[in-house]
């Protein structure tokens, strides 16, 4: 199945360039998160979506109410029934996020070489010349020169919809500013961003905090994106709240790395974090353009060496309003494939863009074809030396899985596996094959009820390249027996046929625990 894989140090083939892409049960190993919204909150749109390929749903609370976001998940819930398509949700924080606030929402015109007024006064009419901000502590943090960055929602670079200020003065909490470019601001809100400038605001704002304990908490979320994380203190702060909330104590916190304070911490983040979120948008904003490739390429490079995912943002702005990407957008999907990402993130594209679904379906065909040409040898080459001996006894299995995996061109690796660890170390070795992560519940108790465990480990695998989560049947223990062992095998080589990626006489890896030991034993299928 992936054993005519071409590596990019090699000559491409014109001819591999021609052939029509040949569609597969997996869209892509490379997972894609969608941001609903306005566009994309219908059991339909969802539906559409959720088969196109996205397997995580953000939803990011800088914008809309508590209510709207609860419709839109009830939504996804009935869609994930409808397609039995699995789906992680993905709390999105506002955290310390400054705004223009436009309550008439007319559209407002700024001409070039004008001046014009940032005040705190929310109470005030945005117009032309003045515009309401909700930071009264702007005066403080700014001096004369800086840059000040408004656009809607999201950053789209397009110079008629977002406008460039200089600050010339102060007068008292009010900022002067120069306007650099003609543009018209559309909309209730606009994000305001102040270049290389340190906010002091709390990454996890009482809003934020309110949101969480109660639509996170209710929703059961997978995944907290923690906006503007600067420091690792952010995430333990963060970690320290969930651990307070019930179930919530499971829930992942990726760091989202959107200006230079956070960039600058990055090392000590990554440490704390379950995963990392590149912000491109304001960091594109923050970095000179020349250096945001190169932030990119050693940020996933990190992530990819500490086996956290590594998810990048900002890649086809323009398809929020067309049905095709650019030529430019599409090589940068496929380069942030390359660079060893695990997930690609849709704002403003499935937000508010006209082609959600559309947008979902060709990112997920432009991953596929950049996964063929992945140089996995180097790459695991790579990691392994990066790692070190001696590995831990984990890893070893891990690496060892893959490596058989790779020398037998076996078709896909089953890992079965009950907190979900083993399976994301597999993942980390970037196999050529999917990886089926077979998560076994595990019962617990609190003295008033039972519960079982392995949701939330199933769907926190869905943002990790390459990993394929399916739930066992909570009747088969952790503690396994090779007999409970075998019926779980056939349960997910049952699946892996169904699906198309195992046909008789494939080799499979097979990675599981009997007893106290780790094995990894490959088999061969009959008719």
């Amino acid at each position: 199945m992936h054993s005519n894989h071409l590596l990019l140090e090699e000559p491409v083939r014109m001819a591999s360039v021609l052939e029509p892409s040949k569609p597969s049960y997996f869209p892509a190993m490379t997972k894609i998160v969608g941001t609903l919204g306005p566009k994309s909150r219908s059991v339909e749109i969802i539906s559409d979506c959720l088969k196109a390929g996205m397997s995580v749903a953000r939803f990011d609370f800088s914008w809309g109410e508590t209510e709207f976001h609860q419709e839109t998940v009830e939504n996804l819930k009935i869609a994930i029934r409808s397609t039995k398509n699995l789906c992680a949700v993905m709390l999105d924080t506002g955290g310390p996020e400054l705004q223009v606030v436009n309550k008439t929402e007319h559209p407002i015109s700024l001409e070039a070489d004008s001046l014009v007024v940032l005040t705190p006064d929310q109470n005030k009419e945005a117009t032309s010349n003045l515009l309401p901000i909700n930071f009264g502590g702007l005066s403080k943090a700014v001096k004369a020169g800086d840059t000040i960055f408004i656009g809607q929602y999201l950053f789209t670079g397009s110079e008629t919809t977002s406008v460039w200020l200089e600050v010339t003065e102060m007068n008292e909490e009010d900022v002067v500013c120069l306007i650099k470019n003609s543009a018209t601001l559309s909309g209730p809100l606009y994000t305001l961003h102040v270049s290389q400038i340190r906010i002091d605001l709390p990454t996890l704002t009482d809003k934020d905090k309110e949101v969480i304990s109660t639509w996170g908490v209710r929703n059961n979320m997978d995944f907290l994106s923690l906006s503007y994380t600067r420091h690792a203190e952010d995430v333990r702060h963060a970690r320290d709240f969930l651990s307070k909330l019930g179930d919530l104590n499971q829930t992942q916190i990726f760091a989202k790395i959107e200006n230079i304070e956070g960039l600058s911490h990055f090392d000590e983040i990554l440490q704390e974090a379950d995963g990392v979120i590149l912000s491109r948008g304001n960091l594109g904003i923050d970095l000179p353009p020349e250096k945001v490739f190169l932030f990119q390429k050693a940020a996933v490079y990190k992530c990819n060496m500490a086996g956290k995912p590594a998810v990048v943002t900002r890649v086809v702005d323009s398809m929020t309003d067309n049905l095709r990407p650019t030529r430019a957008e599409a090589t940068d999907v496929a380069n942030a494939v390359l660079d060893g990402s695990d997930a690609i993130l849709l704002g403003a594209e499935t937000l508010r863009g006209l082609y959600p679904v559309e947008t979902i379906s060709i990112v997920g065909k432009i991953c596929a074809e950049a996964e063929k040409v992945y140089n996995q040898d180097l790459y695991f080459k790579k990691t392994v030396k990066y790692v070190g001996e001696p590995m831990t006894h984990l890893e070893s299995i891990a690496s060892a899985a893959v490596r058989a995996a790779i020398k037998v061109k076996a078709s896909v690796i089953i890992c079965l596996t009950s907190s979900g660890r083993a399976a994301r170390l597999i993942a980390k070795y970037r196999p050529t094959m999917p990886v089926i992560s077979v998560v076994i519940p595990r019962l617990k108790t609190n003295q008033v009820r039972w519960t079982f465990t392995g949701a939330f480990e199933a769907r926190q695998s869905l943002i990790v390249r390459g990993l394929f989560p399916m739930l066992a049947d909570p009747q088969h223990p952790a503690e396994s027996t090779s007999a409970t062992n075998e019926s779980v095998l056939k349960v997910a080589l049952d699946h892996g046929k169904a699906a198309g990626v195992i046909k008789s006489h494939d080799r499979i890896v097979v990675c599981q625990k009997v007893g106290n030991a780790s094995v990894v034993k490959i088999i061969e299928l009959e008719d």
